[in-house]
């Protein structure tokens, strides 16, 4: 586990720090679809992504669920943070949208090593401040964007995942992370196509 850490971390956290994660932290591999984190878990280790991307969902208690942000290599999600703290339920679902690795860090080190390693202080605050940042995109999001504006901004942030222009969806999947109908979505990609802005193929999208 050390020789991933210093690869994946060894410019974000001293050595002492990474020596320590891989002491008492475990890796675990997930693959695309694997719900890693569900509603109401009790939450007793906090994750640090090494590789894949992972989508985080909000539950809505009228219907359904609502993407809030994806996570990346590097990242955390803060919302698993804050309940690791406050050792509080977990309101998220994390799913994974690609195949990946985590390293997973035992919440009893999370508070100690905020007063022990300034690396790890700065780290939880620019992860929050991160998270923070794309809530308050997708809170913007619901409340200007026309639902068109909303499913290209999702497109693009899938093609940035897959580092690719043409990007593996159903109608039904984007309707369900945007809390929206597939005839909606359906609706909407094709005038999008129409525009020039996308081209359908029978099982993917492709930005243009």
């Amino acid at each position: 586990m050390i020789e991933l850490l210093n690869q994946h971390y060894g410019a974000v956290f001293e050595e002492k720090l990474r020596l320590e994660i891989a002491q008492v932290a475990v890796l675990r591999d997930f693959h695309e679809g694997d719900v890693l984190i569900d509603f109401g878990d009790s939450i007793r280790k906090m994750p640090l992504l090494l590789n894949g991307a992972i989508k985080i969902l909000r539950e809505d208690f009228d219907e359904g669920e609502l993407l809030l942000y994806f996570i990346e290599k590097g990242d955390t999600c803060a919302m698993t943070m804050a309940c690791c703290l406050g050792t509080a339920k977990s309101e998220i679902r994390a799913v994974a949208e690609t195949d990946g690795l985590l390293v997973m860090i035992p919440v009893e080190f999370m508070e100690e090593w905020l007063g022990k390693y300034k690396s790890w202080r700065n780290y939880v605050f620019t992860s929050y401040n991160s998270r923070l940042k794309e809530m308050l995109s997708t809170i913007d999001s619901l409340a200007f964007m026309n639902m068109d504006e909303r499913i290209m901004s999702y497109l693009i942030d899938k093609s940035k995942i897959a580092k690719s222009k043409e990007i593996l969806a159903t109608h039904q999947e984007i309707a369900y992370d945007l809390h929206t109908s597939r005839v909606v979505v359906s609706r909407l990609l094709k005038a999008m196509e129409n525009k020039g802005r996308i081209r359908l193929h029978r099982a993917s999208i492709e930005l243009l």
